[in-house]
Order: structure tokens, then sequence, then C-alpha cells
């Protein structure tokens, strides 16, 4: 294992940690908190017990230190972290800009049990790619929970659709996701003919991070050999019998880019759960909201009220029914995992109190 020796200036420090995504944010703390920058390092891979990191000049394994070991729930690294590294130990987790994270896997839907479980995904994103296909894959309500799991990270993103060589006239999608992705970019690829890369470059350039969200047989790994240049990941066809794609990818992984910048393929995702309640559904619907205002009631609930301007969109055929049922259906998962964490919060609050009134009885006798 690499022990490192050598004691750089800040200048050179700092120069070369910002080609790995080391920004003011981070800067500013380091310097707040009088953090050894010969220690900082960038999480490139994070496996059960051992680490990838990179300094900007060496790359080299580490393992958890006792303390992020019996605090695993906390903090524990992941991929894209900025950690402290003490002889090829990680001792700290330096404090993320932001995590992507969902509800652990199986936890959607569930009505029962304590809050919600996060599964952080990655740390210190800059922008997220949503991949979709235009074949099977294609899901424009699954694209709008995707939407909603970034808002609610509060991240950027791009939604990225794939195997446009598919079809004939692919602007056709792109016209169904603009009505759905307000203001969001949308960028259509093909593994064919190159189409869409130059698009893309411009989410990557020097110091900047982007990660890959999509499900099984997308594209992802596709795309990432694409915007590479080279082939850097796995790929394999989707099944023609029932169209899903396989897991070809099976860890969340930095890959250096040509352009400068950062990119992280994640396996495929094929549950979407909140993690917490947030501004996700409203930023994914903000056209649901706009029209909201002109309800009868501040209150409506758009199920039916008379008077209901979101009503009256859908029998107009401003607005589909089904975006409808799907903002109905994710904000009920959000005010669930609301009323999950603030009873969770409530009952870790009656355990302390019924302890302390235990060690008084005890002290009494």
């Amino acid at each position: 294992m690499k022990t490192r020796t050598f004691s750089a200036s800040r200048y050179e420090l700092t120069n070369r940690l910002r080609q790995l995504g080391w920004n003011d944010h981070f800067e500013g703390l380091a310097t707040n908190q009088e953090l050894d920058l010969n220690q900082a390092a960038r999480v490139l891979s994070a496996q059960r017990n051992q680490f990838l990191v990179s300094d900007g000049r060496t790359e080299w394994l580490c393992t958890p230190s006792g303390k992020l070991r019996r605090r695993k729930q906390q903090n524990y690294p992941v991929t894209g972290d900025w950690v402290l590294v003490d002889e090829n130990v990680v001792q700290r987790v330096i404090a993320r800009k932001n995590t992507l994270r969902r509800g652990e896997a199986g936890s959607r839907g569930k009505q029962a049990g304590a809050a919600q479980r996060e599964q952080p995904l990655a740390a210190n994103i800059d922008t997220v790619f949503i991949v979709c296909g235009l074949d099977r894959d294609y899901n424009v309500r699954r694209i709008e929970r995707f939407l909603t799991l970034v808002y609610n990270c509060e991240m950027a993103s791009v939604i990225v659709l794939t195997k446009t060589d598919l079809h004939e006239s692919p602007d056709a999608f792109r016209a169904e996701i603009e009505s759905i992705a307000l203001g969001v970019p949308i960028v259509l690829t093909s593994t064919k003919d190159g189409s869409g890369v130059k698009d893309l470059h411009g989410y990557l350039n020097v110091g900047q991070t982007a990660s890959m969200l999509g499900s099984s047989g997308a594209g992802k790994s596709s795309l990432a050999n694409m915007l590479h240049g080279s082939d850097i990941q796995a790929t394999a066809s989707v099944s023609r019998s029932v169209g899903k794609g396989r897991h070809t990818t099976t860890s969340r992984e930095l890959i250096a880019m040509p352009q400068g910048g950062l990119l992280m393929d994640n396996p495929g995702i094929r549950e979407i759960a909140f993690p917490k309640s947030g501004v996700g559904v409203e930023a994914s619907f903000s056209d649901i909201q706009e029209l909201a205002k002109f309800c009868r009631f501040a209150n409506c609930s758009h199920l039916h009220e008379p008077g209901c301007a979101v009503l009256h969109a859908v029998d107009s055929g401003e607005l589909l029914q089904a975006r409808l049922d799907n903002y109905h259906k994710m904000q009920r998962e959000m005010e669930y995992v609301q009323a999950r964490s603030e009873k969770s919060s409530d009952c870790i609050e009656k355990e302390r109190w019924k302890g302390l009134s235990r060690r008084r009885m005890m002290m009494k006798n």
C-alpha cells in the first residue's frame, strides 16, 4: 500500500485537487476548519471496506478507520466524497456539497416500520444525466420519478435519450419529454453515429462531476464509452424477449474523462424510492403548481373539488390524466415519508425519556 510522505505547497495541492472537482465550497471548509490538504483525497470507488482514492497525482487503496466502521450509517464514505487520509486509513469525510440518494432498495410502497432508511448513491455531483433508451426502456412516468429524485437532492439534471437510431423521427420523443421536464436540457444521442455527444461535453469540463441514472439496459455504459471515445465500460444487449437490460455496471466508479471532468456510471435502478420529503414533486410538476394558483380553494387537492383549475386542464386536454395521477402518487409517497420521519423522531424522544426515568428510579432505590 502507498503511504504519502511528501508535503506540497497549498497552491500546488489546491490546483491538483481542483482537477478532481475541489471547488470554493471545499476550499472554504478547509480554511475554516484548518484541514490539512496533504491528507485530502477524493473517493473514486467505494467497496464494502475498501476505497480507491486519488489526490490528483496518485491513486491508492485505503481502509476506513474504526470510528467510521462503528458509525457506518452516518457519513460513511461513498463514491465522490472528499476525505482525509492518514497512513492509508480514511479518518474523516469532509462535509458534502450534496448527496444523490434514494430510499433503501425494497422500501418503496412499505407502509410499516420505522422511517425509511436512505441509500447514498454518490456525493458532490454537479450534474445528473437521467438516461432513457428509446426502446422498451422508454417510460415518461419513470422519467418523472427520476426528476423528482434529483430535484429532492437539489441537483441539476440533463435528460439523455439514447438509441435514437431506432426511430426515423426521434424529435417526437424530445417534444414529449419537454412537456413534462420544463426547463431541463434534453439531449438525443446514438452510439451508431455519435450524435449528441458534443452537447454533453460541456458538463464534463475540468473540475466537473457528472453521474448517470437510469434503468438496466438504458444505454448508460454505451454512453460512457461514447463520451470517453473508447471502451471503458462493459456493455450487454437488451433481452429481445422481455425488453429488459442486464446489469453490466456493478459498482459506482468515477472515471476520468478526456474533457477534463469525471463521470460516474451507476448500476441500473429498477426501484426509485424517495428517502425523504422535499421540493422534488413541486419542481417536477411545476405546471400543475401553476395551474393550482387558479383553483377556487387554496387547499384544493385536485381530486374532486369544484372550481379546480387542474381538473379543468385535464378535461380540456391541456394536462394528461396520467401525469396528474403520477403527481398524486408521488405526493402521497412524500407525505408518507414525512409522516414516518416525524413519527420516528417522536419515538426516539420517548425512548430517551423512558431511559432517563429508569435511571432516576434506580438512583432512588
